[in-house]
C-alpha cells in the first residue's frame, strides 16, 4: 500500500498533467484565434484523423516495424520532415 505521501505526491502530479493542456488543445486554440471556430474545427478534424491514422497504424505493426528497422525508421523520418519543409513553403507562400 502506498504512503500518504506517495498517494499525495501522485495525486498533485495528475492534476498537473490534466490541467495542463497538450499541443493540439493549444494548436486548436490559436487556429480559432486566427482563422475562427469554422477553420478550429478542421484543424480539429485533422488532426483527430492523423491521431487515428497513427493508431491503426500501430495496430497493423508499423510501429513493431520502426522499431526493429532503421532503414524503415529513417525513411518516415525522412518523409516527415520532407512534409513539414513542404508545409512551410506553402505557409510562406501564403
Amino acid at each position: 500500500m502506498p504512503s500518504t505521501d506517495q498517494l499525495l505526491a501522485f495525486a498533485l502530479t495528475s492534476l498537473v498533467l490534466i490541467v495542463i493542456p497538450g499541443p493540439s488543445v493549444l494548436f486548436t486554440v490559436g487556429r480559432a484565434l486566427t482563422i475562427g471556430r469554422r477553420g478550429a474545427l478542421r484543424s480539429v478534424l485533422g488532426n483527430a484523423t492523423g491521431c487515428y491514422l497513427q493508431v491503426v497504424a500501430v495496430a497493423l505493426g508499423v510501429g513493431a516495424l520502426v522499431e526493429r528497422s532503421s532503414e524503415v525508421y529513417l525513411t518516415i523520418k525522412y518523409l516527415g520532415a520532407a512534409y513539414l519543409v513542404y508545409l512551410g513553403i506553402q505557409a510562406g507562400r501564403g
